[in-house]
């Protein structure tokens, strides 16, 4: 036989927060697409290299700019997101809530 659930009203503060996953995966995206207009912008793949003397396709070109822009739009993700919690997160509003507890005797 279970018992009767205990009801009690409590206030709690709730407030907003951005979701990281979003922002971060946005910079990493952003860094891909930056990588790509910086391959096909410039076109530094039509010579050899004047240091090593080797010439680069377009496909190592981008990876080379991935390895960079990647990580970058990653951390402006990231900072854009923590700037949006600091601003956003001070406001807070007070909710009041019902909480039941509900037990059940064991077997």
């Amino acid at each position: 036989m279970t018992s009767a659930p205990e009801h009690r009203l409590e206030t709690v503060q709730l407030r907003r927060s951005p979701r990281y996953g979003v922002f971060l995966a946005a910079g990493a995206a952003l860094g891909i697409l930056a990588a790509l207009i910086l391959t096909f912008a410039f076109h530094g793949t039509d010579q050899a290299s004047a240091r090593t003397g080797v010439e680069y396709s377009s496909t190592q070109v981008f990876g080379f700019l991935c390895l960079f822009g990647i990580p970058v739009g990653i951390a402006l993700g990231g900072a854009v997101a923590l700037l949006l919690d600091r601003t956003v997160g001070r406001r807070t509003r007070d909710v009041r809530v019902d909480v039941a507890h509900v037990t059940t005797p064991e077997d």
